[in-house]
C-alpha cells in the first residue's frame, strides 16, 4: 500500500443500499471495487444452500487467508481509491479482527423490519444472524477497544441526502467528490459478483439512487421476530450513526 492509496471497506448486511453504494464508487475514474470477497469462503464453512452456491465457490478462493491477501494487492496504475463491498454475516465468528484495522472501514445500517422485508422477496428463511446487524455490533465493539470507532450511514438517512453523505465520505477519506457518484448507466458489470442475477435486479435497472419513501412493511410471525431479535443491535448501531438531516424519528 502506498500513502496516496484509500482502502475502504464498507460493512453491511444484506439488503443494505451496498450494492448501489458500490455503483456510486465504481462509476469514480480513480476508484476500483470488489464485491462481497468472502462470500465464497462463508459458503464453503457453512455448507449453506444459496442460490448460485456453486458458481460462487468457485468464482472466489474459499480461504480467508488467501481472499485478505487479495485485497492488499497492488493496485492498477491512476486508482486510488479500492472500495470493497463486505457482508459482516460472510465472517467467521471466531475470527480475529485485527486485520480490519488496516483498512478503512464504514458500517451501513438499515431499519430491520425492512431488511427482513426485502431479503424474504429473495429467500424463504431468514435468521438473525442473516442480515448482518448482530455481526455490525460486534465489530463495533473490537473497532471501539482499538481506537478505531467507524462511521455509521443509516440507509434511511442517505436517501434523504445522497449527495452530502458522499461529499462527507469522500471529506473522512480525503478524496474529492465528484457527481458522476449519484448517478451510473443501467446494466450488469464485470465487477458484480456471480450471484448478481438472483440478488441485483433492482440495481441493474437503477441509473441512481431511488428516493426515499415510507415502506409498507408485512413480515410473517417469523419474520418479525427476526427483526424485533435484530433491533437492539439496530438502534445501538443508529444511536452512533452520521446525522447529516433532520431526525424526523
Amino acid at each position: 500500500m502506498t500513502d496516496e492509496t484509500v482502502r475502504l471497506h464498507m460493512w453491511s448486511g444484506p439488503r443494505n443500499l451496498s450494492t448501489a453504494m458500490m455503483r456510486a464508487f465504481e462509476n469514480r475514474p480513480d476508484a476500483v471495487v470488489v464485491d462481497e470477497p468472502f462470500y465464497a469462503a462463508y459458503l464453503a464453512r457453512t455448507g449453506l444452500a444459496h442460490p448460485a452456491r456453486d458458481e460462487v465457490l468457485a468464482s472466489q478462493p474459499t480461504d480467508g487467508a488467501e481472499v485478505l491477501e487479495s485485497l492488499q494487492a497492488p493496485l492498477p496504475d491512476r486508482v486510488r481509491l479500492h472500495y470493497v463491498k463486505q457482508m459482516t454475516h460472510h465472517l467467521d465468528p471466531a475470527d480475529d479482527l485485527v486485520w480490519t484495522l488496516r483498512f478503512r472501514n464504514v458500517l451501513l445500517i438499515r431499519d430491520p423490519a425492512e431488511v427482513v422485508a426485502s431479503y424474504v422477496r429473495s429467500r424463504e428463511a431468514c435468521e438473525p444472524e442473516d442480515i448482518g446487524l448482530l455481526q455490525q455490533q460486534r465489530m463495533v465493539a473490537f473497532w471501539d477497544a482499538n481506537g478505531a470507532s467507524p462511521p455509521v450511514i443509516d440507509a434511511g438517512d442517505f436517501l434523504h441526502d445522497p449527495e452530502a453523505h458522499l461529499r462527507w465520505l469522500c471529506d473522512w477519506l480525503e478524496v474529492p467528490f465528484t457527481s458522476r457518484m449519484l448517478s451510473w448507466p443501467a446494466g450488469s458489470r464485470d465487477t458484480d459478483g456471480v450471484w448478481a442475477p438472483h440478488w441485483y435486479s433492482a440495481v441493474r435497472a437503477s441509473t441512481g439512487f431511488e428516493p426515499w419513501r415510507p415502506r409498507d412493511i408485512s413480515l410473517s410471525e417469523h419474520d418479525a421476530a427476526v427483526a424485533e431479535a435484530c433491533r437492539p443491535a439496530y438502534d445501538a448501531l443508529a444511536d452512533r450513526r452520521l446525522r447529516l438531516i433532520a431526525d424526523n424519528s
